[in-house]
């Protein structure tokens, strides 16, 4: 039957030749039109089968003159997915999100089997995910929430060894209990099986573990850590934490601290447990024991602290923690950590970054919402003299632009830093989409004020010390955005603190395979190629990063703005990725409606201020530092663009 199929679709291929001059890429995207019954927004109608190429259409890129990407979100477009786009053989990135597609996903979808990025959320699709999809081994990013899709999860997802981004399922029908090999995807992935008809426990293993309650919630049958709902079988009180030794917290699931007093100064001792940080070298399944062992080994050490004179010095080697506080307007005590709700909302190589609520509810009036970072351990051991003056040197970096240090914890096997919690998520889900964005697409004018907020910030860090500071991991995930759009940069510090130095390859790096180098970048930028944002000079194994590497990434992520798509989303010429695509686009004066994002097509007024824009960008990623220009130049150059 599968050979009739393509039988019949190469004869229709080559009749269809015989009167088309347009290639094979071209025609199976005619295949897309054909199955797209309304069209309100019209972005269709340049797909025409007498151009020789598809290449120039509206939402496609193409390297070497083969389709790359298909992007065409919130579009109003309703239809089907077609099994013609199986065809695209060079196809890395599909996202059709928020449209009205519907009918089950076509398994021949899946013979793309160079697709690196997937986002079909917001349709109507239904029926079961083809297991077809395991042939997808370069896959990083899976997203099919808010459809209809029903069945069990499909457990060849785990066959596949590159997802380590994301992976959305949320706001479907799926049924059945949680596969147990669902813990063997990486640690880092971003897994969100909300609101489903799940049943069962929570399988204790593995990266499940590391998953916060939300990416469980809105499931009423599921059961176990880390929900607050106990499994039927779990009734026995023996399998818990004695509530008269923790009366806040009788259930003993909630993600708590454990401390001791303190100063007044807020400096405190204590050894800190962070269960929010659950260990991935705990058996979960006797969570609730270890805790009560943890209690029973420290709550001697807290009643003997509680008696310590004030004044009295931390054991510098960390054998007793201390928590302190950087910025004196910060109201939080420890304690109040202690018994605060905590949900994961991002994980990088850095760490894991934890939303963390004090008072009741989950944001609701009376409550304090900060982040916690739990630092990966890198390959540098810090003493406790070091680190604070590091992470305090860090903590003077005061910019309406920056994330604001509040304070940290340090202890041998723990640090923690507590910081702001920007409430509107990541500059990369503004543009490209994700679970946790709400946003219209952005509007040039929000587009303009983040980037020059986002370039005054990147100047003061430049410009505040003699030490000549460097961000050294600048991208759009690491640009955090408010209620009113305000743009705050984040992760500043994070690359020396955990490598112990700004160089891009950690000796654990080097001892990874290249396969699991990729893997191990992609966790910390999604879907991007490690060198998407990373200066050429600084892509050498050893090289150190300068301000000039950070003006390169700046350009890279100003260039993602205005064009709206990812930093790898063009690789041409030797594979130079975004800034490539646009560098021979105003070379050969191609029109400008090429590279733009189209979202901003319609407003013609900002046409010069955009192409300022994309002149500041090319300056900001000459390949040769020395022709960069300084932040504070850039910083000038922008907020000379007015924004009408």
């Amino acid at each position: 039957m599968v050979l009739a199929f393509r039988k019949v679709v190469s004869f229709l291929f080559f009749f269809t030749s015989l009167v088309s001059s347009l290639n094979s890429d071209g025609l199976s995207l005619l295949a897309l039109k054909a199955a797209i019954e309304s069209d309100p927004t019209r972005s269709l109608d340049k797909w025409s089968e007498s151009d020789s190429t598809p290449c120039h259409w509206p939402g496609i890129a193409c390297t070497r003159n083969r389709v790359t990407s298909i992007f065409l979100p919130n579009k109003g477009l309703t239809g089907y997915i077609p099994s013609e786009l199986g065809f695209l053989d060079s196809l890395t990135r599909l996202s059709l999100s928020q449209n009205n597609f519907s009918k089950p996903i076509p398994s021949r979808l899946f013979n793309a089997t160079n697709l690196v990025y997937i986002d079909l959320s917001h349709n109507s699709l239904y029926g079961s995910v083809p297991p077809q999809i395991k042939s997808l081994e370069n896959l990083t990013h899976l997203d099919l929430s808010s459809n209809s899709l029903n069945g069990s999860l499909p457990e060849s997802l785990v066959e596949l060894k590159s997802l380590t981004g994301t992976l959305n399922l949320s706001y479907n029908k799926f049924s059945g209990e949680i596969p147990a090999s669902y813990g063997e995807f990486p640690v880092m992935i971003s897994l969100d099986l909300r609101h489903n008809n799940l049943t069962g426990k929570v399988p204790q293993l593995g990266s499940l573990l590391n998953q916060g309650p939300t990416a469980f919630s809105g499931n009423p049958n599921l059961c176990g850590f880390p929900l607050g709902n106990l499994c039927p079988e779990a009734q026995n009180p023996r399998s818990f934490v004695n509530p008269e030794e923790n009366p806040e917290n009788p259930n003993g699931f909630r993600p708590t601290f454990d401390d001791g007093n303190g100063e007044k100064r807020k400096e405190k001792n204590g050894s800190v447990a962070v269960p929010l940080i659950s260990g991935v070298s705990v058996v979960i399944g006797a969570v609730s024991i270890f805790v009560w062992l943890f209690r029973r080994k420290w709550k001697p050490e807290e009643d003997k602290m509680g008696k310590e004179k004030k004044g009295e010095q931390v054991d510098e080697e960390g054998q007793k923690g201390k928590f302190v506080v950087v910025d004196e307007g910060f109201n939080l005590e420890l304690e109040d950590l202690l018994r605060a709700s905590a949900y994961v909302v991002g994980k990088s190589r850095s760490g894991i970054v934890y939303k963390v609520v004090t008072g009741r509810g989950s944001g609701t009036v009376g409550s304090t919402i900060a982040a916690v970072r739990r630092l990966s351990e890198g390959d540098t051991t810090w003493k406790f003299k070091e680190f604070e003056a590091e992470v305090e040197a860090l903590g003077r970096v005061n910019h309406p632009n920056v994330v604001r240090l509040r304070a940290y914890y340090y202890a041998n096997d723990e640090k923690l830093l507590v910081t702001d919690f920007i409430r509107n998520g990541s500059l990369y889900a503004a543009l490209h989409g994700g679970p946790s964005n709400n946003l219209p697409p952005l509007p040039w004018a929000a587009r303009l004020r983040i980037v020059q907020g986002t370039a005054r910030g990147l100047m003061y860090i430049h410009e505040y010390s003699p030490r000549k500071y460097v961000h050294g991991n600048l991208k759009s995930t690491k640009i955090l955005l408010d209620n009113e759009l305000q743009p705050y940069i984040s992760g500043f510090g994070l690359t020396r603190l955990v490598s112990g130095t700004f160089k891009y390859a950690s000796s654990i790096t080097k001892k990874l395979n290249p396969n699991q180098i990729i893997a191990t970048s992609a966790m910390g930028s999604r879907i991007s190629t490690p060198n998407s944002y990373l200066a050429p000079e600084a892509r050498v194994v050893g090289s150190k990063f300068s301000q000039k590497c950070d003006v390169y990434s700046f350009g890279i992520v100003l260039l993602e703005i205005l064009t709206g798509r990812l930093p790898d989303a063009g690789p041409e010429n030797e594979d130079k990725g975004l800034e490539g695509l646009v560098r021979k686009a105003f070379r050969e004066e191609r029109p400008l409606s090429e590279i733009i994002d189209p979202t901003l097509l319609t407003e013609v007024y900002a046409k010069k201020q955009v192409v300022a824009a994309f002149h500041i960008a090319l300056n900001c990623t000459e390949l040769d530092p020395e022709l960069r220009p300084r932040m504070r130049t850039v910083s000038e150059s922008l907020d000379r663009i007015k924004s009408w």
